[in-house]
């Protein structure tokens, strides 16, 4: 039996949020250096991409990415101290919501049905990445 999947976003401002897919999109930033390898790597598109970045460009005083132009060996995309803390953040509430939720539904969970279980929903992906 597998734990349900809690999924939330952040509303710091009705127009300043962050959710789990500008987290997941930070973090192929990271990985990858790029926007747009970001984009590919999690099947988004460029245009997807650069808005999410831009909108928490604009949610922030301290700016969450740095950009370097193009040119002989490329341009690139790396996080800033700040964008690290935000992910931090995130998935270190991710895991207390993930243990809280995991305690409280504990005499819930067993009685969702096998067909349920066999079926999931194409529009919901698990954010919590697998360990171990």
């Amino acid at each position: 039996m597998s734990a349900p999947v809690i999924r939330f976003r952040i509303d710091f401002t009705p127009s300043a949020f962050v959710g789990p897919g500008k987290i997941d999109l930070l973090e192929a930033i990271r990985e990858s250096g790029s926007l747009s390898q970001a984009a590919r790597n999690l099947g988004m598109s460029y245009r997807r991409a650069w808005l999410l970045v831009d909108s928490l460009k604009s949610s922030f005083r301290e700016p969450v990415t740095l950009a370097s132009k193009g040119g002989k060996g490329g341009g690139g995309v790396t996080l800033t101290r700040f964008g690290e803390r935000l992910i931090s953040s995130y998935r270190a509430i991710e895991s207390d919501i993930a243990g809280v939720a995991a305690r409280r539904l504990q005499k819930i969970t067993p009685a969702v049905t096998e067909r349920a279980r066999s079926k999931p929903s194409a529009s919901r992906r698990p954010l919590a990445r697998k360990t171990g």
